[in-house]
């Protein structure tokens, strides 16, 4: 398994300067028809990140370099002014709850992702978290880039460093203490990714449309567990951006994410023999330590070319 993971890592890692802004945009032009590109960010109260992340994708790479055909950000109920940021900066903004009404929506990230595909109508699909600081465009271009130029590739994740503070590649708590262990012992195939949890990936859109969304924290590790399943290793890559910064969140909000993330490589190891769970963490008050229990993420949306509106409106 080392060897195919290392055949997979030479053959499937690329750094984003391996595809410069003018090959990309020669390839797209080439095509027939010319690929679309769709960039989501899903939002829930990033007012402060989310205008510059729109205003770099706009200036660069749908003005200056027509490469990105639409830029949809997603409020997932804000309840500051991430929507109106969003849009000043050049983004359409639509609310979760406004696509697919007839399907109550459930909090989480997965759940909006999900809920994208049926607000957009690019042949690629790439979503951005909203919450990056000095955000550079390679995290689009770099990602969307093998999907242009190499028909054999499915699903690109982002890789790069994330630093804690000023420690250096320590941010990805997560996925050293549950992620990786979790895919390096039961898809070993999946070993070389450097990021398997990050929030920046893009993929075809024939591809997403097949496949089951985890409502919530889950969703990253499900779908690459799930495009592995349905395309192989070798349709699967990964390209080196740089540095990620972004807001790190506290020790127990990590620890809410990794159940999820269990949760998630539960469902894919044995399905029907599960219980509902749920984690309890401990927080000091005036009179000790108090405890709080949560319901760990379980939901999944059915792959998207299963529901009528969707199927309808492609059949259009």
């Amino acid at each position: 398994m080392l060897e195919e993971v290392e055949r997979w890592l030479a053959r499937r890692s690329w750094s984003a300067a391996d595809r410069p802004l003018d090959l990309l945009l020669s390839a797209k032009r080439a095509a027939k028809p010319a690929p679309t590109v769709s960039v989501v960010l899903p939002a829930l109260n990033e007012e402060e990140t989310v205008g510059g992340i729109v205003s770099v994708i706009r200036r660069e790479l749908m003005e200056a370099a027509p490469l990105v055909d639409e830029l949809l950000v997603v409020d997932s109920g804000s309840t500051d002014r991430t929507a109106e940021t969003a849009a000043a900066a050049g983004a359409r903004v639509v609310h979760r709850d406004a696509i697919l009404p007839r399907i109550p929506a459930l909090p989480g990230k997965g759940e909006v992702l999900w809920r994208s595909l049926l607000a957009t109508s690019g042949d690629i699909v790439c979503f951005v978290d909203a919450d990056l600081r000095d955000f550079s465009a390679d995290f689009v271009s770099g990602i969307v880039g093998p999907l242009l130029t190499d028909p054999d590739v499915q699903f690109v994740k982002a890789m790069y460093d994330r630093p804690l503070g000023e420690t250096r590649g320590q941010g990805g708590r997560v996925t050293e203490l549950v992620a990786r262990p979790l895919l390096n012992l039961h898809w070993p195939q999946l070993a070389g990714f450097v990021q398997p949890l990050g929030g920046e990936y893009a993929a075809r859109r024939s591809l997403l449309e097949r496949l089951p969304f985890p409502v919530g924290y889950g969703v990253e590790l499900g779908l690459l567990v799930d495009a592995l399943h349905t395309v192989g290793l070798d349709a699967l890559a990964q390209v080196d951006v740089g540095e990620r910064k972004h807001r790190h969140q506290d020790g127990q909000a990590l620890g809410r994410m990794a159940a999820a993330i269990y949760r998630t490589a539960q469902l894919r190891l044995s399905r029907g023999h599960l219980v509902r769970p749920s984690l309890t963490q401990f927080e000091r008050g005036e009179s000790g330590f108090t405890p709080r229990t949560y319901a760990v993420d379980t939901e999944e949306r059915p792959p998207m070319r299963e529901i009528g509106e969707y199927a309808a409106r492609h059949a259009a």
